[in-house]
Parts: C-alpha cells; structure tokens; sequence
C-alpha cells in the first residue's frame, strides 16, 4: 500500500502539469459530458409530452440543484482537504476527511428527503409552477426526493475519487448510472405511461447505480483513501472544516437554484413557451459549459497536491495551461452553438416557434459572454483547491447571486422579455470584471520558488 502511495505522490508532484493535467479531465470532460447528454436526453424525451411538462421539468430542476448543492458542498470541501493532505504526506487525516463526508451525505440527504415531501406542494409554487405545470412538477419532484441521500452520497464519492487522481474510477461511475438513466427514460415515459414521473424514477434509478457502482470501488480496496467507520472523525471541528471548505460548491449551487426560480418567476409572466425556453437553454449551455469544467476538474487535484506539497511553480503551470485550454474550447463551442441557436432548440420543441424564437435569441446572448466564463471558474477552482475558502466563497456568489439576482430583478422591468434573455449574459460580463484582479493578485502573492526541501521540485524542472 505504501508503494502505491508514493507512486501516486510521484505521478502528482513530478508528471509534467500540461499532460497530468489531460490525462486526470480527459476522464472527467467525458464523465461532464456524459452527465450534461443524460440531462439534454431527459429533456428532449420530456419535451414529446408538451411545453408544460417541459417548463414543469425546469420548474421542479431546483430541487435537484439542491440535492447536488448538499453533495458537492461536502465532496468538494473534502476533496480540497484530501488533496492537501495527500499532497503533504498525511494520508490517515486524508482518510478522516472521506469518511466524515461520506456520513454527512447521507445524513443531510435525508433531511432534505423529509422536508421536500413535506412541504411538496408550497414548494412547487414558490419555483413557479403554473397551474397547467403542477401536476407534472408534483410527479417529477417527489420521486427525486425519494433519491436525495444516495444521490448526495455519489456526488461526493464522485468528488473524492477525483481528489486523489482517480478520475478514471468517477468516470465509470457517472457513466454507468447515466446510460441506465437513459435506458430507462423511454420505458418509463411512453412504454409504461408514467410521464414526467417516469423521467424521475429513471434518474433516482441512475443516480443509485452510480452510488453503488463509487462505493464499490472503495470497498474493493482501489483506492489510496480508505472509508471506514474507525476513520470516521468524533470532532465536530473536522465536519465544519468540510463544510467551510465546501461553502464555494454551497453557494454555487444554491444560489444556481435560486437562479433557475428567479428565472422561472420572471419567465413566467411570458407564458410557458418563455418557461419551457429558457428551461432548455439552461441544459444547452451546461453542455457546453462541462467540457471547460471537466478541465477544470483535471486541474483540481493537481492544484491541490503540489500546493500542499509546495511546489508552487507547478500551481502557476497548472492555472495557466487550463485557463487557456478553457478560454480556446468555451470561444470555439459557443461560436457553433451561436450560429446553430434555432436547429438546437427545434431539437427538443419543433412545433413550437416562440420557444425556438425565445429560446434561439437567449442563447446567442449567453454564447457572447462565454469566452469570459472560464476565468472565473479556473481561479475559483484554484482559491478552493489551496484553501482560500472566503475568496472562492465570494466568487462563487458572484455569477448566480451578487449579479445575477439583481439583474433578473432589473432588467426585465426595464427592458421585458429581452432582460429576461439576456440577463445571465451580463453576469457572466460582471463576473469577470471581478475575478481578472482576483487571479492576478493571488499570484502575484504566491511565493516564487517551490519549497527548499522539496525534492520533487528540482525533477519537475527538468520536464
């Protein structure tokens, strides 16, 4: 076992960062891409049942948000303690970190499984379902519900394989309870007759494969950190560690649930077709958006490892490499998606002009402001990764909150429909004005050369 972590050390500290880093996002564009085709898939079978079951999807989206909010808040938090550790040789509080978090998934899962079914139907009102949207929304969110503790617990497996460099493991996992995901979303829409039901059972069904399928690989020994109850920490110091760590994935994701009601609400004063629109614009661009995240994700643990083991000029190769990777892939898919706005929605609604008429101009908007995104993800994902839990925090608020909230408040009273459209646009403008001095800063405060003792350092310099 020994060998197997000083190998994995080696690979982390010495590779060179360019082609480490592909080879960890490789796995993990792939398992991105996966999950962003599955959620497209989901789409496109509901959109067959009408613009109200699609707009009812996109209504009841939030509450998936937050269970995932509840999973990367924990996986993430852990992940960035993970690497940390590993990276400084500290493999048993390594092992604390994942078992701890495996623990709290599963707990706060649970709650939210309670509170949702509880309160179903206010909830359902309060993200904007019509009344024609209600029923569906109703059917497609309690099922999720059922699902919230293992989809918590995957998503923070996921995390964790990715943390010490496993991205092939979490690939594996995402793919296998996609395609069972995808498999069953026809049975269960239009073969059995269940609807928009049918489309949550196939996803709680795909979600609790991939649970079992990440659990198993730690349970059959393939993995540098262990999970097991010995391990899991007795202070409650160790869970808000995780927690703080995590608040960056807490407020990206809650406040990205928050976007989607605040979309809702103001798409809904301009009918279903708007809800239904903006609804697959939302899938559109997180399938775009995955590659550069996937990216970011292979960039993660290699941040991560050689900051704790304080090679610094490979965190500055590392940044700069997938900064540039991002900003080339992001530039090139969204020209492709600005030019072919109107064939991707008749994808999913053909019958429907204003959808496509809607959905086609909000998407060109969005494909502007996308060369500029990868910037604040890249040095989120690098603050989160040493560490600097305030500043990711903050940034992580930016795009979905501090701007975007306020302007889905502004501009469609000034400007209608149009700010509607177009408001996600100017945040992500907004965003960037913000994380360029951010990144810049940081650096320019990193120390300059790599640890005295580090030996790994001076092997580095030869690639």
């Amino acid at each position: 076992m020994e060998q197997l972590h000083e190998a994995q050390f080696k690979k982390m500290t010495t590779a060179p960062v360019p082609g480490l880093i592909l080879a960890l996002a490789a796995p993990a564009v792939i398992s991105m891409l996966v999950t962003a085709l599955y959620n497209t898939t989901d789409t496109f079978f509901i959109s067959k049942l009408g613009t109200s079951a699609t707009g009812a999807v996109g209504i009841a989206f939030p509450l998936m948000a937050i269970i995932q909010a509840v999973g990367f808040t924990i996986g993430q938090g852990s992940a960035s303690i993970i690497s940390r550790r590993l990276g400084a040789r500290k493999n048993e509080e390594a092992n604390a970190a994942a078992s701890g978090a495996m623990l709290l998934s599963l707990i706060l899962g649970a709650l939210v499984t309670v509170c949702g079914l509880v309160w179903l139907d206010p909830v359902m009102g309060l993200l904007g379902a019509t009344p024609t949207m209600l029923p569906y929304a109703r059917d497609y969110a309690q099922y999720i519900l059922f699902a919230a503790a293992p989809m918590a617990a995957s998503f923070v497996l996921n995390n964790t394989l990715r943390a010490e460099g496993k991205t092939r493991f979490a690939m594996i996992g995402i793919i296998i309870g996609s395609v069972v995901n995808v498999c069953l979303d026809p049975l269960f829409i239009f073969v059995f007759g269940w609807g928009t039901a049918g489309d949550a059972v196939a996803t709680a069904i795909g979600q609790l494969v991939s649970f079992v399928v990440l659990l198993s690989i730690y349970l059959r020994g393939k993995t540098i950190v262990k999970l097991s109850r010995k391990a899991i920490p007795r202070a409650l110091r160790a869970y808000w560690d995780i927690l703080r760590m995590g608040a960056p994935a807490m407020l990206r994701q809650g406040l990205a649930s928050a976007a989607t009601i605040a979309l809702n609400l103001a798409a809904r004063g301009y009918g279903d077709a708007a809800v239904a629109a903006m609804s697959i614009v939302s899938k559109l661009f997180m399938f775009i958006f995955s590659v550069s995240l996937g990216i970011g994700q292979g960039y993660q643990p290699v941040c991560g490892y050689n900051y704790g083991a304080k090679l610094y000029s490979r965190v500055r190769r590392g940044y700069r490499f997938t900064l540039a990777v991002g900003v080339c892939v992001m530039t090139a898919l969204a020209a492709a998606a600005f030019v072919f706005a109107p064939q991707l929605l008749r994808l999913f609604i053909r019958d429907d002009p204003l959808v496509t008429e809607i959905g086609a101009y909000a998407l060109r908007a969005q494909c502007i402001a996308m060369p500029l995104v990868p910037v604040a993800v890249v040095i989120n994902m690098t603050f989160q990764s040493v560490g600097r839990a305030g500043a990711a925090s903050f940034l992580s608020a930016c795009r979905q909150g501090l701007f975007f909230l306020p302007l889905m408040l502004l501009l469609p009273r000034i400007f209608g429909l149009f700010g509607v459209e177009t408001a996600q646009a100017f945040s992500d403008a907004l965003t960037f004005c913000v994380s360029l001095p951010m990144s810049i800063l940081f650096f320019r405060r990193l120390p300059k050369t790599d640890a005295p003792d580090g030996e790994c350092g001076t092997i580095d310099k030869e690639h």
